[in-house]
């Protein structure tokens, strides 16, 4: 029986140590969540005033005027960029994404896909891996952004998307990646960042006329760019608050899933110590018994 109790005593030692890892990772995860919550929580709006400014120029461009971002064509070959995280232990984040980004793929563009002409630009290490070591054709330049995550590491992705689409290299580029709702709730989504899309007729957004001064093509070829590097740089910030808020979540379910199995096993333990002090009376009993008889 003390073989058992060991056994049991080792077991409780682990889930402590355990535990202890799970506590100290959560508490990393609240603490860089609130720098992320509050870096997209301040860029959200802006970025958001941005892209309905930009559809709302493209929509009321008279036709004179040459955009190359928004020019709709036949879709032959698509690029998707796709945020995940360079760490795991953050739940299902990585998984849903990568699901997210080939279904896209393979649903979406799917006869694209099956002549081979999807990318997949994975912004994060573990999208990179995943998508690497799974046969797809991956660009490899953009991986590690998030090592010194900057405005800058980002616009050398979005510029490279727009360059691609420009060149006629890509006829369609879609975003996957996590929208922060709060430390409990992402939002797992695909966006089309190019051709940029125009206002739609249907709901409350409306047509604007604007007052171009000096010259309408030489604001948009200027604003277009900029604009479109913020909205990339949104979702990465919305991706680095998600993955913070998952993990900050997983780690504190793992925790108290160590609480129940201590419990457990404390019972356990209990029990068998009861069994071994049972036997040892019960030996000491028949003992003593024998001596007298």
């Amino acid at each position: 029986m003390s073989g058992a109790l060991k056994e049991v005593r080792n077991r409780i030692k682990s889930v402590q140590s355990t535990q202890q890892i799970t506590k100290a990772m959560k508490m990393v995860s609240a603490a860089k969540l609130r720098r992320a919550q509050d870096a997209i929580t301040q860029m959200r709006p802006y970025a958001q005033k941005l892209q309905e400014m930009l559809s709302n120029i493209v929509s009321s461009s008279d036709g004179n005027v040459a955009m190359d971002l928004a020019a709709e064509r036949p879709v032959e070959k698509v690029l998707v960029i796709v945020v995940t995280s360079d760490r795991g232990l953050c739940g299902g984040y990585n998984s849903n994404l990568i699901k997210l980004a080939k279904q896209v793929a393979r649903e979406k563009y799917a006869a694209q896909f099956a002549k081979g002409n999807v990318q997949l630009l994975p912004i994060g290490k573990k999208g990179y891996e995943h998508f690497s070591k799974n046969g797809f054709k991956v660009i490899d330049k953009f991986w590690d952004i998030f090592t010194g995550l900057s405005f800058e590491k980002v616009q050398g992705a979005a510029q490279y998307a727009m360059d691609a689409f420009a060149a006629k290299e890509v006829d369609a580029v879609e975003v996957v990646y996590s929208e922060f709702k709060n430390a409990a709730t992402q939002r797992f989504i695909a966006e089309q960042f190019l051709p940029v899309q125009k206002v739609s007729d249907k709901g409350s957004n409306k047509k604007s006329d604007f007052i171009f001064e000096p010259n309408q093509e030489v604001l948009i070829k200027e604003l277009m760019p900029k604009i479109l590097n913020t909205q990339l740089y949104k979702a990465v910030l919305d991706g680095n608050a998600s993955e913070h808020g998952a993990r900050m979540t997983a780690m504190d379910k793992a925790s108290d899933n160590a609480n129940e199995l201590l419990k457990t096993l404390k019972i356990t333990y209990n029990r068998a110590r009861q069994a071994a002090i049972t036997t040892e009376l019960t030996e000491i009993v028949s003992g003593a018994a024998a001596l007298q008889g």
